[in-house]
């Protein structure tokens, strides 16, 4: 079958995050991912692939096993929901790009402008696949599924290709804090390292992402009716206000790039008896990582010695830096993408991910995993498209690096 086929099939599956069920902790949180992991196991099944398990949670995990002494067992990861930015129904279509705008939806006037999208003058002369501009693609992360699928139907196609163990795995919820790679068993992999595919244009290669934590703090005040409040009223909410105007101004998402960290107030909701505060803590570098959570307990502390007891503070972190498992840029599998990259002529865009993804829960329970392209634009937009020569490099690549791993 063909990987564009492949691709479309896959999108006609609404697996659109149900962040109420995640918060329950009902997984998958849409049944369709659970039925998209059948068929996209009957689909393994037909390719020889016997070593296949589909947990009730729609975790998929399937394995070609060595034909190769020595050489190391390379798992491939890829989540099977899209954002909840856009709820409807895919209608993805392949055009032959010419250059210009792009018509998506003729009777709705919608567009994808060249003006907004200038890197399509790339692509001009591809086939690219688009929707008619009322959805997502779904490219995040169904163009990463396609090319792992085609990946695994190459090597079952010819056997006397020498690779070592393949391990293929997807996961659910991805898109609302990496829930399915969190519930991720890594001993049921047997993978030396891995790679997610969850990265956007043709050359993306990541290997550093945030450092994440979320604070929680809950301000207590004390009620009193307001024609005697005086003395007595203590406001939770202006309490809060104090606390976010003691962050430092800049470090915000909007005032920071690259590297540069932040604190994300995020959510504020009470009234003046209790009020939640929520913030997002992100970091490169571990140190400094450390130290914005200290910053935010001895706040904590302070506002408590001054106002007595009025707050609680909960620290929690949610993924960590992949380099910190993959220990330096000479490591085996960054050598082994860096080397695909080459060979097949792709100019590698490496760069820290001011996110996190699946690789991070993964590297963290002992697998570590980088981050390559899908080849897909525009994620979480109903303008989201993806060049078919992008996605066929991303497969591409992953059957170079399984092929090199074994030399």
């Amino acid at each position: 079958m063909d990987i564009v086929e492949r691709f479309i099939n896959y999108t006609k599956f609404n697996t659109t995050t149900n962040k109420e069920n995640g918060l329950k902790g009902i997984m998958p949180s849409n049944p369709t991912e659970y039925e998209l992991a059948i068929f996209i196991k009957d689909e393994l099944s037909s390719l020889g692939i016997k070593d296949i398990i589909l947990q009730d949670n729609a975790i998929l995990i399937a394995k070609i096993p060595a034909n190769c002494e020595n050489a190391p067992s390379i798992a491939f990861f890829a989540h099977l929901d899209t954002s909840s930015e856009q709820k409807n129904d895919t209608k993805a279509k392949v055009v032959k790009y010419t250059g210009g705008d792009i018509c998506l939806n003729e009777e709705q006037g919608i567009y994808l402008k060249f003006s907004d999208n200038p890197e399509l003058k790339k692509y001009v002369g591809d086939d690219i696949v688009v929707t008619d501009g009322t959805s997502l693609l779904g490219a995040d992360d169904k163009a990463a599924i396609a090319s792992i699928v085609n990946m695994a139907s190459f090597f079952m196609q010819n056997p006397n290709v020498k690779h070592g163990k393949i391990v293929i795995c997807f996961v659910p919820d991805e898109e609302q804090g990496l829930l399915g790679a969190k519930a991720l068993d890594v001993n049921l992999l047997g993978a030396d390292f891995g790679y997610c595919l969850d990265c956007c244009e043709i050359g993306e290669l990541i290997y550093e992402n945030w450092n994440a934590a979320d604070c929680t703090m809950v301000f207590k005040g004390v009620s009193a009716h307001p024609m005697n409040a005086k003395g007595k009223l203590v406001n939770s909410l202006l309490l809060a206000h104090k606390f976010i105007s003691l962050l430092p101004g800049g470090e915000v998402p909007e005032c920071t790039e690259g590297k540069e960290g932040y604190f994300w107030v995020k959510e504020l909701s009470g009234n003046s008896a209790k009020t939640t505060l929520k913030i997002d803590i992100r970091e490169f570098d571990e140190v400094k990582f450390q130290k914005r959570l200290e910053f935010l307990s001895d706040m904590a502390n302070s506002f408590n010695k001054i106002y007595g007891q009025c707050c609680d503070i909960t620290l929690k972190t949610r993924y960590e830096n992949v380099f910190k498992f993959l220990k330096d840029e000479n490591s085996l599998p960054i050598k082994l993408a860096k080397d695909a990259f080459s060979e097949l002529n792709i100019t590698p865009n490496i760069k820290p991910m001011r996110g996190g993804y699946d690789g991070a829960a993964i590297s963290a329970k002992g697998v570590p995993t980088l981050n390559l392209f899908t080849g897909g634009n525009n994620f979480h937009s109903v303008f989201e498209y993806l060049p078919v020569s992008s996605l066929k490099a991303a497969s591409e690549v992953i059957k170079k690096i399984v092929i090199n791993a074994a030399k």
